[in-house]
């Protein structure tokens, strides 16, 4: 069904996808499970704008039914470019439906402004994964011309399920809009998350920190069990998404929940590049450099923070299915907007997230040398003042780090100055997935146990690459996630991040500062 495996070793997964398109005529796709994606039910989402509609090359399974017996669910945010003005409303819908649509207004009993929403159509065939046929829609409507630092209510509904009926009011959410002035504000972070207990746990604390947004540092709900990116992955399951969706609602209805894209998000079988079902879920940002080949590359601002999104499956040595897939494009993008942020005079801090580790020492993934190669001399050359990563199911976090040496330890309640330092690096792949470990002693707040060195290893072109390093100074293991309270400052003083590690049961496990001067 797949790509030969004499073949499957000498191509990118984009060759892989041309040479399955090529192989599959529209009969053969039907007979033989080959997944495709095709956007159906489209129309104005955005006001004055056309959506994109396309006839799906292959069957989907299309049938309504009585719209009112059918309640949209895994309502979830995301930014537009601006945040100040823009935002997306996505959900998912049990069956197809007719006319989807987002009524929005300032106040509940004042939702007449309704706009048609557009509906992706994602179908999984049997024999592609654990499910039989298996046919999922996700709708999506994109708000623009919003007014900064407003609170929104909104519901989403279709041709007979109308959420400005009175016995529906229970179903609308709010959103709240960027401010346009800068003002303190708080975000959270996590990855590696999955549908869990320990997920659900997760996500209950982080909505009580209120937070502005949520990051989500990749390896989102393990649709792909398997993670390595390839059509012969083994255990892929597409309706593990209708759980995790249904399980974030709760926060992401009303947080706008923002995704890097790891390895276990390269699910093969839906082109371009293993992320085609991704582009079904999310609406995110198209800011990036290759927005066919990396939707999850994007940029926002929020006050006085700009937030970059990479996919380092682009530059992974370890799990390479993707490896190389911009051609070097993303690379210089990030560059070109460090640039622009850190020449920007009302934009203090640069926080940078993906799912590869720069620096962790866990006995499963370790570190990327991709990223240390790629991206790790720019963040040193920008002075970023975070760097948030996924990908090893634990906590952990450095000492200040440049040209891959200790500039300042950073002991746990203290102060990183990048701008003369280096950069803080936090591994917070601990949301929901089955824990990995350290072959150092655990040390955190309350538990503190410093060592001078631990044994690790990097992944390197050709393989594992052995290290000692001395730049680990916080190691948890348990359920976790990052809140981090953004400050702004009069010009001259000190802006600042308070980041915290905060385990599933609301313990503190780790604090410190970054500051920088405002501009």
């Amino acid at each position: 069904m797949g790509v030969p495996e004499r073949l499957a070793e000498r191509m990118s997964m984009a060759e892989q996808h041309e040479y399955l398109r090529a192989r599959f005529s529209r009969r053969t796709m039907i007979r033989g499970g080959a997944v495709t994606l095709g956007a159906v039910a489209g129309g104005a989402f955005v006001p004055g704008a056309t959506a994109q509609a396309a006839v799906p090359s292959g069957r989907t399974g299309i049938e309504t039914v009585d719209g009112a017996h059918v309640a949209p669910f895994g309502r979830h945010l995301a930014y537009g470019t601006d945040p100040r003005t823009e935002m997306t409303v996505s959900w998912q819908v049990p069956v197809a439906v007719r006319k989807p649509f987002i009524r929005v207004g300032a106040h509940p009993w004042d939702l007449s402004r309704k706009i048609d929403a557009e509906v992706r159509t994602l179908f999984t065939p049997a024999g592609v994964g654990a499910s039989g046929n298996h046919t999922q829609y996700y709708v999506h409507a994109r708000l623009a011309h919003l007014r900064p630092g407003r609170t929104y209510y909104y519901g989403v509904g279709h041709q007979g399920f109308d959420p400005a009926e009175p016995h529906l009011l229970g179903t609308l959410g709010t959103f709240t809009t960027a401010p346009a002035y800068q003002a303190p504000f708080t975000f959270t972070a996590f990855g590696d998350e999955g549908a869990s207990y320990h997920a659900l746990a997760n996500n209950s604390l982080i909505l009580g920190q209120n937070p502005a947004f949520h990051l989500h540092a990749g390896d989102i709900a393990y649709g792909d069990p398997t993670g390595q990116g390839r059509s012969d992955d083994t255990g892929f399951d597409s309706r593990v998404w209708d759980q995790f969706l249904a399980q974030t609602e709760s926060v992401a209805k009303s947080v706008p929940w923002m995704p890097a894209y790891g390895n276990h998000d390269m699910e093969a079988w839906y082109s371009p590049s293993g992320y085609g079902g991704e582009e079904a879920r999310w609406t995110l940002p198209d800011n990036g450099p290759d927005q066919r080949n990396l939707p999850g590359v994007y940029s926002f601002v929020y006050g006085n923070t700009a937030v970059i999104s990479l996919d380092a499956n682009d530059i992974s040595f370890e799990i390479p299915a993707n490896l190389g897939i911009s051609g070097g494009t993303q690379t210089k993008w990030l560059e070109t907007q460090l640039t622009k942020y850190r020449a920007a005079r009302d934009i203090d801090f640069i926080v940078v997230f993906f799912h590869h580790c720069a620096y962790c020492t866990s006995t499963s993934h370790a570190s990327e040398g991709g990223v240390r190669q790629e991206w790790v001399p720019l963040f040193e050359k920008y002075t970023v003042d975070l760097v948030i990563n996924g990908h090893n199911h634990q906590y952990e976090r450095t000492d200040v780090i440049k040209d891959g040496e200790v500039t300042r330890k950073l002991p746990i309640g203290g102060t990183a100055y990048p701008e003369t330092d280096g950069v803080v690096y936090v591994t917070a792949g601990a949301a929901g997935r089955s824990l990995y470990a350290f072959s150092a002693p655990l040390s955190y707040e309350g538990n503190e146990h410093d060592v001078d060195s631990v044994s690790s290893f990097v992944n390197v072109k050709g393989g594992k690459q052995n290290e000692t390093v001395t730049w680990s100074r916080v190691r948890y293991l348990d359920y976790s996630f990052l809140r981090v309270d953004v400050t702004p400052a009069p010009k001259g003083r000190l802006a600042t991040l308070k980041v915290r590690g905060i385990s599933e049961t609301g313990d503190q496990v780790d604090h410190f500062t970054v500051a920088r001067r405002a501009k």
